[in-house]
């Protein structure tokens, strides 16, 4: 076994519950939605992080307005803290250059980074992951420590045949689907998801002035998408230990 694999089982045993938020394709609103649950979560009360691992095109960090901050390094790398999160991205060190990894190299930046990283005690680590079936996905699979995955969407025809095969997938390999949120929906009624066997957490609506709210958490929370994230981690937290 990878000696880094056991150093990630080191670190996360005092995770209490670890929630990757995948989609089937992007532009669909999964950046925000991750933020969104890992800031509400935080406002519960709850110990939370933040860990984006979409390397190649990270966004969480504007989403926060958390360009300026910097980790520890102490026996690895203690993440630092914004808007009551413990928050983790590769942005800290590429800045904003262009991050071209592929392959085993995406393989050995996520091992690197989950196997440095200090999290300390935690409620909840919130991984928001890249879009589609892409070897982040497949390495959180096989790292296997207890990952719960919540699939986002839209209610688009071309969403939906993505969102199947990616439901098949972490079926396949045995993960645990918390449900579906099923985002930007204009007054169409999101009976295929209901069909695919996994239950929709909540639909929410277009909102037209979210581009305005990046970047302002406070707003972003008090928005449409804030109170609707919100309804989701009820009935979440309401199932996790």
């Amino acid at each position: 076994m990878d000696p880094r694999i056991i150093a990630i089982n080191e670190r996360v045993k005092s995770i209490r519950n670890v929630i990757a938020v995948v989609s089937g394709k992007g532009g669909v609103g999964k950046s925000i939605i991750s933020t969104i649950m890992a800031l509400q979560l935080s406002r519960m009360g709850y110990k939370v992080g933040l860990l984006d691992t979409d390397f190649t095109s990270p966004s969480t960090h504007i989403i926060l307005n958390a360009e300026e901050l910097t980790p520890k390094e102490d026996r690895g790398v203690i993440p630092p803290e914004i808007h009551g999160l413990k928050y983790m991205t590769i942005t800290y060190y590429t800045k904003n250059n262009p991050t071209p990894l592929r392959g085993i190299d995406v393989s050995n930046a996520l091992i690197e980074i989950l196997s440095i990283t200090r999290w300390g005690d935690l409620d909840y680590l919130i991984i928001d992951a890249p879009p589609g079936i892409s070897d982040i996905i497949l390495d959180l699979l096989r790292i296997n420590w207890r990952i719960k995955f919540i699939v986002v969407a839209t209610p688009s025809k071309l969403a939906l045949e993505t969102v199947r095969k990616l439901i098949k997938l972490l079926e396949e390999q045995g993960g645990d689907i918390i449900g579906i949120i099923v985002n930007m929906v204009m007054g169409i009624v999101t009976t295929e998801y209901r069909g695919l066997g996994k239950r929709v957490l909540v639909e929410i609506p277009f909102q037209q002035d979210l581009e305005d709210k990046i970047g302002d958490v406070e707003e972003l929370l008090e928005s449409m998408i804030g109170r609707k994230v919100e309804e989701a981690l009820k009935l979440i937290v309401e199932e996790s230990p």
